[in-house]
């Protein structure tokens, strides 16, 4: 896993490189030319360097350090196809989700040489030192992202895949096809690369900022209402797609029908109540800075590179979505994906669900619900203090002991004071007002957060769910039960499933192989039908991770 890079200011390879190899300059004088010129670049404006991208220095010295090592790109005081290639996608590091300020583009690089720059001149052993560090750090920020994971609050299990630095920058300085070697460095998701080309149509849309500025709607706007804002509100819906270009003709300022289907297309993408009304929420998303979208691109094409290439079929949840995915093969192929929506943790910062890695590894049948501590204390105790008949009303146990089969202690005034001081525990009996459901879905973590079923199948109707105190909750238990339990077909039919799940035992199910499962958070998403999605920011971990990267927001 890369260690994590503080922001850096324009100029970043020059800088880095500086302060990395200056203490080498004594070592390179005297050397051949172009490690003796490299020194000299090396030494300057060693202040203002960071720490070092993944393998970059190693790279580099792999280089240019060999005895004989030659200019890689240029040739008879020329710049090479290749360079000028890789320079044109530095300057267009934009289009990945990345800036180009921060491999020495700015509008014009300084340190290309002049147009008749004898191939003698130190500038072109400048421009290659430059140049091959610009390309390292873009071939490293595309494959591992710009930051640890955990920085931005990502616990992964595993170590990313590595990438040969040193090879790759060979094969982009000789081979005909430079963006096949970029691409190779970028993580190998479908659903990267539809972001990727979302990021190029949404950078359009962001030169024309007067888009979104729409008038306030009145109030109480229904369709067939007139709306000063009906033209400004039609370009803006035929600029995202969703008004087709052949919806009827408008008429002026009014509030068509047409106009009130792309709104409702519009509310879908954007995890909105789909009335198709122009409400305070929906008013404020129309109106949302479009560079504010190319930031959430930007953002969750960060986050997939942090992801490693999977090896068997996982179970993802992408949080602020509420949606979970669980793979039928390691490709992110929409058709090969179980999908439903789910339930996640309260915005509060003790309730919100926790992003991290971990691997299922069994499921309960009519579980217990072994109610926290914190809950036990803060929600439970003055209930129960209050209404004796609290405890059997909801199928509450005081318990002593941390099996399933521990005994159960009257709720006497001694045993609720020894459950207010955690000598005792509160537990739910397995049945359908069960807090935990019919099933229970176990991946070991040290949150102490699982899947899991629920009687609350209402809040399912709603669009924003964050609702729990951490866990997750399923819309569709047996369909997941039946997924997870997949590789037992003949042991785990549907309908020996179904019976597990409202029989009268408490029954757990070891898997035969884990489940790896990536609680995730991206506030878009492309999707293979077309539409792009964007969620809102609920926990703020994009805000976080503007932070971690040295971004300036923006609102």
């Amino acid at each position: 896993m890369p260690p994590i890079r503080p922001p850096l200011c324009s100029c970043r390879g020059a800088l880095l490189l500086n302060a990395l190899l200056s203490l080498h300059a004594g070592a390179l004088a005297g050397q051949e030319p172009l490690r003796n010129e490299l020194a000299a670049v090396l030494a300057a404006d060693t202040a203002r360097a960071a720490a070092p991208a993944h393998g970059v220095p190693q790279a580099l010295h792999a280089l240019y350090d060999p005895a004989g090592a030659s200019l890689l790109w240029s040739t008879a005081g020329h710049l090479t196809s290749q360079a000028q290639a890789v320079l044109r996608e530095l300057e267009r590091a934009d289009s990945y989700g990345l800036e180009p300020r921060d491999y020495g583009i700015a509008g014009t690089v300084s340190w290309v040489p002049a147009e008749g720059t004898s191939a003698a001149d130190p500038a072109w052993s400048r421009l290659d030192v430059q140049l091959s560090a610009a390309a390292l750090h873009f071939l490293s920020d595309l494959h591992y992202g710009r930051i640890d994971p955990a920085a931005a609050g990502f616990k992964l299990q595993a170590a990313h895949q590595q990438i040969d630095l040193t090879s790759a920058l060979g094969k982009l300085a000789h081979d005909a096809d430079v963006l096949a070697t970029l691409h190779a460095a970028e993580p190998p998701f479908r659903h990267y690369q539809l972001l990727k080309e979302a990021l190029g149509r949404y950078l359009s849309l962001a030169q024309r900022a007067q888009l979104a500025n729409l008038p306030v709607p009145p109030a109480h706007l229904h369709t067939g209402g007139h709306y000063a804002g009906a033209a400004a509100l039609r370009a803006l819906l035929l600029a995202f797609g969703d008004l087709p270009a052949t919806a009827a003709p408008a008429q002026d300022e009014i509030f068509d029908t047409a106009a009130s289907a792309g709104v409702r297309a519009f509310q879908r993408r954007h995890g909105l109540s789909a009335d198709g009304l122009l409400g305070k929420a929906t008013y404020a998303a129309l109106t949302t800075p479009l560079q504010r979208r190319v930031r959430q691109i930007d953002l969750t094409l960060e986050r997939w590179r942090w992801l490693p290439v999977f090896e068997t079929p996982p179970i993802i949840v992408n949080i602020p979505q509420f949606r979970l995915f669980a793979f039928r093969t390691t490709e992110d192929r929409v058709a090969d994906i179980l999908q439903m929506d789910v339930i996640v943790g309260r915005t509060f910062p003790h309730m919100q669900t926790p992003v991290f890695e971990a691997d299922m590894r069994y499921l309960v049948f009519r579980p217990y619900w072994d109610v926290p501590y914190s809950i036990t204390k803060n929600e439970m105790l003055p209930k129960i203090r209050a209404n004796p008949a609290f405890l059997a009303s909801q199928h509450l146990e005081i318990v002593r002991g941390q099996q399933d089969s521990s005994p159960t202690v009257p709720a006497t005034a001694d045993n609720i004071a020894a459950l207010a001081a955690g000598q005792l525990r509160l537990r739910q009996a397995p049945g359908e007002d069960n807090a935990l459901g019919l099933v229970k879905f176990i991946f070991p973590n040290t949150y102490n957060v699982y899947l899991h079923s629920t009687p609350a199948h209402q809040l399912f109707k709603e669009t924003r769910r964050a609702f729990s105190h951490g866990c997750i909750r399923v819309s569709d238990p047996l369909a997941l039960a039946q997924y997870v339990l997949r590789d037992a077909p003949d042991e785990w039919s549907a309908a020996k499933i179904s019976a597990a799940l409202n029989g009268a035992a408490t029954l757990r199910v070891n898997l035969p192989q884990p489940i790896n499962v990536l609680i995730l958070y991206g506030t878009a998403l492309a999707t293979e039908a077309g539409p792009t999605l964007f969620f809102d920011d609920i926990y703020g971990y994009d805000r976080r991770l503007e932070h971690e990267l040295g971004l300036t927001a923006i609102r």
